[in-house]
């Protein structure tokens, strides 16, 4: 069945469609991992967003229980060079085709891949508009150029759970928990709640408008501050609890978590050019001089100039020089863009748990 993708720019693009049929709109945006495109698929940071891959054959090893995100599929659609129909791995389930036509998610191959993520990084992320339905170019790019985009729009209500829970999986079982931790969940990973019971923590994942008040009652070690989609400007509920558990309790932010926690110490954020979406970015940790390669998925950033004295820079990215790191002189706070529970990815960043973990430890003077 014929598919077209349609950018706010005029830009056409004809394929075939593979997966859901009907029509979605959404931020077009690339993703550089070779590997990982179930990952990719059901992390929440990417709801909002049409996600085109970089590496030209996707879907040759399906789709299993096991590398899921979240509860499913959280892109508004999928675009790659060539689909493989045929997969091949032990653990596979699904072909990518029947698992994403299971959610609802519109796929669309055959499709210059190259000359699209060329066309947004020369001009930066956009609109678009993907259909099997109407098959009008300029319907379509008329659809694109309407829809109003991610800024100022707060997707987290979309992707944070509805009701506290304890976070459970059966390959942590027999592990045991030293810290109590609260889990403000913006669209959280699963790897990331994976990692944290593997390093020692009872986690209790709770939803994004939960006040200081409410977390504080629970007396955790620590508060975790998650990964998410779209422009924390919005989120100002956010906002303000964080700033209600500064100096409380140790806070660890990661990607949309990190955002928000700049935002709360006063500084800013902008929206960059083409973002950082890929498992292969370069970080510099000031404190070791190390480069580390990093998983990120991000469009926002922290202006680095806009934050106080009190704050000090721990990690920058090389290849544009913008903030990936941060830690407060004062209060046991810290944060990093990137995500270091790689998944998919390196693990050139899994140490940032154990500091957490350190840093809970010498709050409660253990």
């Amino acid at each position: 069945m014929k598919a077209i993708l349609a950018l706010s720019d005029g830009t056409v693009f004809e394929g075939e469609q593979f997966g859901a049929t009907g029509e979605t709109v959404g931020e077009v945006v690339f993703n550089t991992s070779m590997t990982g495109y179930q990952e990719v698929l059901t992390d929440p940071s990417y709801k909002g967003q049409i996600i085109t891959m970089t590496y030209p054959l996707i879907g040759n090893y399906g789709c299993n229980e096991a590398d899921i995100e979240s509860i499913g599929p959280q892109v508004e659609g999928f675009v790659v060079r060539e689909y493989s129909a045929y997969y091949s791995n032990w653990r596979s389930k699904w072909s990518l085709d029947a698992y994403l036509a299971e959610h609802s998610v519109i796929g669309i191959q055959g499709i210059d891949t190259r000359a699209l993520t060329r066309r947004l990084r020369v001009h930066g992320v956009m609109n678009g508009c993907l259909s099997t339905e109407d098959l009008n170019p300029e319907s379509l790019v008329a659809k694109a150029k309407a829809w109003h985009g991610l800024v100022g729009w707060d997707l987290v209500q979309r992707v944070t759970c509805p009701n506290p829970y304890a976070w459970q999986h059966e390959e942590n079982n027999d592990i045991h928990s030293k810290y109590r931790v609260v889990a403000l969940d913006f669209g959280i990973k699963y790897n990331i709640l994976r990692q944290l019971t593997k390093h020692g923590c009872e986690v209790q994942v709770v939803p994004a408008k939960t006040t200081a008040e409410e977390i504080l009652a629970a007396e955790p070690d620590g508060v975790f501050l998650s990964n998410g989609p779209g422009d924390p400007m919005p989120v100002g509920y956010a906002i303000e609890t964080i700033q209600g558990l500064m100096g409380n309790k140790p806070l660890f932010g990661i990607c949309l978590g990190h955002q928000l926690l700049g935002l709360a110490l006063g500084g800013k954020t902008f929206k960059l050019k083409f973002g950082h979406r890929g498992a292969n970015q370069p970080v510099k940790h000031f404190e070791t001089d190390r480069v580390e390669i990093t998983s990120q998925n991000h469009g926002f950033c922290v202006d680095i100039d806009s934050l106080p004295n009190s704050v000090d820079i721990t990690h920058i990215n090389l290849n544009d020089d913008t903030l990936e790191g941060i830690q407060h002189r004062e209060y046991p706070i810290f944060s990093v863009q990137y995500h270091p529970e790689a998944s998919p990815g390196p693990h050139d960043a899994s140490y940032l748990f154990s500091r957490f973990t350190e840093m809970m430890d010498g709050e409660n003077g253990r």
